[in-house]
């Protein structure tokens, strides 16, 4: 499938910067991430967005505790907070002590509860001169570790479908990389798992079930389907936008959600708010 974002419907407009989006329990879940806010809809009966819960700071990852407890990536802040019955946040994993950076996106194994997470490694918007940056593991009690170091920009990540394989996007490193994942949860096999396109700047993706990772180009404005080996099966594009995030959702799985917005630049999305959410139907499932 080769086709354009023209052809996807939209879903949510009037976003800043749409993050960590997330298919559960029936609703699509999004960070807006330059005002720190987290919603969700059901796009089959809404119209709007319910707000979730608030950070400080910027927010993007989202993901679930085994206990049900929503959990996001506070990025200024360099913890990851659990949202509370009540909407509030409380601290669940503190990494400010070990992490001077920014962290990033974070993703949850479901079958141990350990939560994945990168960071930045660097001052991007202090315009720092780029430096690899790390991956954390957090236990279920929420202490940290380094799972892995020397990573380009760590981004999005997703554990394939009935394996203990990890894939990492590293965005300035234009390619996708694995990691097997041991039983106390560290990480070992560090390989690649699939070189990108030339200029491609993967950023959120998402696995579907044939264990193929549709995944965000950042600066080239495109969604591409990839096999592990790097071969490229599907291309959406999304001409003069950054696509930064998606998610396979839907009552069978098969919608295809895309987050776009005209900047990743804070001070540009507060002026324009040009952010959205579109959503394409595809062939394959998510898992």
């Amino acid at each position: 499938m080769d086709t354009t974002l023209d052809q996807a419907t939209d879903v949510v407009t009037g976003i800043r910067f749409p993050e960590g989006n997330r298919w559960h329990d029936g609703r699509l879940w999004y960070s807006d991430m330059h005002t720190g806010e987290v919603f969700s809809i059901d796009p089959s009966t809404e119209t709007e967005p319910r707000l979730e819960a608030s950070v400080t700071g910027q927010s993007s990852g989202l993901g679930w505790l085994p206990d049900g407890r929503l959990i996001v990536s506070a990025m200024e802040s360099r913890a990851v907070v659990a949202v509370q019955e009540d909407g509030s946040t409380a601290v669940f994993a503190d990494l400010s002590a070990v992490e001077s950076s920014l962290i990033n996106d974070l993703v949850v194994d479901a079958e141990t509860g350990r939560t994945y997470l990168g960071a930045f490694g660097y001052d991007l918007y202090g315009g720092e001169e780029l430096r690899p940056g790390p991956l954390y593991v957090i236990d279920t009690d929420g202490s940290v570790r380094l799972a892995a170091d020397g990573l380009v920009f760590p981004n999005s990540a997703n554990v394939l479908p009935g394996t203990r394989t990890l894939v990492v996007s590293e965005t300035w490193g234009g390619r996708l990389t694995a990691f097997d994942i041991e039983p106390d949860g560290s990480l070992s096999g560090r390989r690649a798992w699939a070189p990108l396109p030339e200029g491609v700047t993967p950023d959120g993706s998402t696995v579907d079930d044939e264990g193929a990772v549709w995944v965000c180009s950042v600066d080239t404005g495109e969604f591409l389907r990839v096999l592990e080996g790097g071969e490229v099966t599907d291309r959406i594009t999304a001409p003069g936008r950054c696509a930064i995030d998606c998610a396979l959702g839907g009552p069978d799985r098969r919608t295809l959600y895309l987050a776009t917005a005209d900047s990743y630049d804070p001070a540009a999305t507060e002026r324009t708010r040009a952010g959205r959410i579109s959503a394409i139907r595809v062939t394959v499932p998510g898992r």
